[in-house]
């Protein structure tokens, strides 16, 4: 039987989880926990990947890479990508007009996607499955903010190609939660369950509604002084206070007060700071109470009052804040939030049970559970004035496609176009007709077709996400010309386009990646050899440090053995001095030689034994 995964791609943390026996276990990885950082570092001798990566990030903070996922599908000039630059210390650069990470690594510089980033967080997450269930793991849901567009998703889906996965899905993280609050509680009736996601780099809220098996989201909303010295421009020590900062906020969060301590943060100069839960809040009240207002949109979207919520669902690690807390009760009128899930774990979990789902798991006990979501933009063409038409609205539940049949009226002066649409969508089917002008221009046999996504009523307040040309249409000096076009979004959010004329059926469709520079397939599998690559480095590095910790352990135990009071009278001094040099020359070795090569350590390794086997057995006879 195949095995499928969930997998959290999370900005701060990643995790993993698989559904077997009728139940969903989170994976643990090498320092067993079950969240891992979602940090990727580069140095001399190797890549880092996890709880590694993160641990040594203040001293090589140019070459160690986090917050991916605010980075993965975005365009070099995204405003909102050049204010998160400000507080990074690792390099993005405009590279060709694509978005690149440079590092060092092994004394190369190197030019790297987000994918390839994302990808290796991935392949970690696809190491500690297959380590957990002893056998290859290639199928996977993946999950992504609801508010990702586009673009995004089909970045990470590249992300996971990359990674050697099959990704089965793509799906929201509030939809993967309402799942394993689903099957938690086994819910048989109807609920409209309020999802509050607030994680390490990502704010949405989500409305779901749960009846008999049946999960429809409703609506998703995004979101000097003491010394004289200035240390804003230096990144190592700023990613050192970050880290001693974020585990003040944590502390904060069972605890009254917390205590900053960094030892020579600047110049030898000592930092020592306390904060208070109450001083925390007052700070943060702002970002707090914006919240609210999200809140406030969402249950407008679903035409919801407040008091129709029947639960409400806290994800991500920054939804243990106390005050945050209060404000989300006080808001539902003294509702009691629901703590029966893990925060940083029910969206893997969902996840996992999307994957068990997909691949039919065998056991029967995971439920019949139907998914459905929601597009997170109204997406449509640019009409007349440059207006926007929704083809597809935000909040219409996907899969969806949606017709628009375009007539186009010619004549010497101007080119007038009225549209009829026709729109299909999962699970209902419904039909609606508008006409408009359209300022679809005609380059002599061809029309240029632009998609947007947005909910503003002009294009220019919305996203270009693409822009094609229909060609080889039949002249007409006057008349009628009949052009179809369908816009059809997939189980994973992603958007394809297409045009049919419909006198010569010349055909012309796109998949739309939001107007970036596109992965392309060669890059996309030069980046899976890059990945093998890196993957058998890694395996190397692995056995190596297998074969070092064995040869210094089995040293440190002939150590014991032969300084044991007993064994001192039986061992002879001939016999003492050899082996104890040989352990001494090994250890030295390995002072100077931190990754010896995998063959000399087994060799040394026999040699050690060799020589020490005939001791023991003098030894014992001695006895």
């Amino acid at each position: 039987m195949a095995v499928a995964v969930g997998i959290d791609l999370g900005t701060a943390y990643s995790s993993v989880a698989i559904f077997r026996n009728g139940k969903v276990e989170v994976i643990a990885n090498e320092q067993d926990n079950r969240t891992t950082p979602s940090y990727v570092a580069f140095t001399d001798v190797q890549r880092l990947i996890g709880s590694e990566a993160k641990s040594q990030a203040a001293m090589n903070s140019k070459n160690t890479i986090f917050d991916a996922k605010r980075l993965i599908g975005r365009k070099i000039d995204d405003p909102i990508l050049k204010n998160d630059m400000k507080y990074w210390p690792f390099k993005v650069i405009n590279h060709n007009g694509t978005l690149k990470i440079q590092v060092q690594h092994k004394n190369e510089t190197k030019l790297l996607t987000v994918e390839e980033i994302s990808s290796m967080i991935l392949t970690k997450m696809k190491d500690m499955a297959e380590a957990y269930v002893g056998k290859s793991v290639f199928d996977a849901v993946i999950t992504v903010p609801d508010y990702f567009n586009n673009s995004q998703r089909q970045a990470t889906k590249d992300a996971g190609t990359i990674a050697g996965l099959n990704v089965l899905r793509v799906i929201s993280e509030s939809t993967a939660a309402a799942l394993a609050y689903g099957f938690d509680k086994r819910i048989t009736n109807e609920k409209d369950v309020f999802i509050f996601d607030l994680g390490g780099g990502t704010f949405n809220v989500s409305i779901v509604s749960t009846d008999h098996g049946v999960f429809e989201v409703k609506s998703t909303a995004e979101f000097k002084q003491q010394h004289g010295k200035d240390i804003s421009e230096n990144k190592r020590i700023i990613r050192r206070l970050r880290t001693a900062c974020e585990c003040a906020k944590l502390d904060l969060s069972s605890l009254s007060q917390a205590s900053i301590e960094i030892e020579s943060l600047y110049e030898d100069i000592n930092f020592y700071s306390t904060i208070t839960r109450v001083r925390f809040e007052d700070m943060n009240f702002d970002l707090f109470h914006s919240t609210l207002e999200t809140v406030e949109k969402a249950l407008r979207d679903a035409r919801m009052d407040k008091n129709s919520i029947d639960d409400i669902i806290l994800i991500g690690g920054s939804t243990r804040i106390p005050k945050l807390q209060q404000m989300l009760r006080d808001f539902f009128n003294g509702k009691e939030l629901n703590r029966s899930i893990n925060p940083d774990e029910a969206v893997a979990c969902g996840a996992a049970i999307q994957a068990a789902i997909l691949v039919r798991d065998e056991s029967k006990i995971v439920p019949d559970l139907l998914l459905l979501e929601l597009a997170p933009f109204s997406l449509g063409i640019e009409t007349v004035g440059g207006a926007m038409t929704p083809i597809i609205r935000r909040n219409s539940s996907i899969p969806i496609r949606a017709t628009q049949t375009v007539r186009i009226h010619t004549d010497e002066r101007k080119q007038i176009v009225s549209v009829q649409k026709s729109t299909k969508c999962f699970p209902k089917f419904r039909k609606q007709k508008i006409h408009k002008e359209s300022s679809f221009t005609r380059h002599f046999s061809g029309i240029s077709i632009k998609v947007f996504e947005g909910d503003g009523a002009m294009t220019k307040d919305n996203n270009l996400l693409d822009c094609f040309e229909l060609n080889g249409i039949s002249s007409v000096v006057s008349g009628e010309k009949q052009i179809e076009v369908t816009f059809n979004i997939d189980v994973n959010g992603i958007l394809t386009v297409s045009a049919v004329d419909r006198d010569s059926e010349n055909r012309k469709e796109i998949t739309v990646k939001n107007n970036r520079e596109c992965l392309s397939q060669n890059e996309i599998e030069r980046m899976i050899a890059d990945a093998e690559t890196y993957r058998r480095e890694d395996k190397i590095r692995h056995d190596r440090i297998e074969a070092k910790n064995k040869i210094e352990s089995y040293c440190f135990e002939i150590n014991t053995v032969i300084n044991n009071k007993v064994s001192t009278h039986n061992i002879t001094v001939f016999d003492y001095k050899k082996i104890t040099n040989s352990i001494e020359e090994i250890l030295a070795w390995l002072q100077t030689d931190p990754l010896p090569d995998q063959e000399h350590c087994e060799s040394r390794l026999l040699e050690l034994h060799q020589q020490y086997l005939p001791i023991m057995v003098r030894f014992n006879r001695n006895m």
